[in-house]
């Protein structure tokens, strides 16, 4: 979105894009998934008294937007990539299968995740940790906008809030420190999978973490 109120600021894809296409060429496998909330913030009135589950199917077609966009800038700067989308759009996205999406992976292609989980009531955070576990990720990379990590206060409401370097996914929880929301976070307490929260605006931080460096938060098991 950069300093847009709601939409696509095609500098910002570029430079995500750059980023992702620098670690996927150390051989790392790389799996994306897109949120929609900057094309979805703009509907936000329509959608005001609408029926849940039909506000979160438009939610699912803002991430498809998206993962395309994200799609396009990267094989603008040499990356090959694969869009899968949970809700089946044949003629812009594969369907999604664990399988093939494996097979993209290890083949160097960068895939992207479209349409959530393609089930209503559920978040792209929760389709983050589903699709990590599917298919076996070693950690979870969340991007925040202008955050450092996890901090122990909201930042806008409290100046003095400070960064939290680790933390276990079982206290994230009990303190409510919204990590990401608790259905995606209990996912990967149960299944012991780290994340790292980290500011997407150093574009320098996907290579770090990546290299082993710690870099905002990490969230982990005990």
């Amino acid at each position: 979105m950069g300093g847009l109120d709601y939409g696509a600021d095609p500098d910002r894809i570029a430079a995500i894009a750059g980023q992702v296409k620098h670690v996927a060429d150390r051989g790392v496998e790389v799996a994306v998934v897109v949120g929609g909330g900057n094309i979805y913030r703009g509907l936000a009135g329509a959608a005001e008294g609408m029926d849940r589950a039909t506000g979160d199917y438009m939610g699912m077609l803002a991430t498809v937007l998206n993962a395309l966009a994200l799609q396009d800038a990267l094989e603008k700067v040499g990356a090959v990539t694969r869009v899968q989308s949970a809700i089946t759009i044949s003629e812009v996205a594969e369907p999604y299968i664990r399988r093939k999406a494996m097979r993209h992976l290890e083949h160097g292609r960068v895939v992207i995740f479209a349409a959530g989980t393609g089930n209503p009531f559920f978040t792209t955070d929760t389709a983050a940790a589903l699709r990590a576990l599917e298919m076996r990720a070693e950690a979870i990379l969340m991007a925040k906008n202008g955050v450092e990590g996890v901090m122990d206060a909201d930042p806008k409401a409290n100046p003095g809030a400070r960064l939290i370097a680790e933390i276990s996914h079982r206290e994230a929880l009990e303190r409510d420190l919204r990590v990401m929301d608790s259905t995606a976070l209990s996912l990967c307490m149960d299944n012991k999978l780290p994340i790292h929260v980290f500011n997407t605006d150093d574009e320098g931080n996907i290579d770090r973490i990546v290299c082993g460096e710690r870099v905002g938060t990490v969230v982990s098991t005990e």
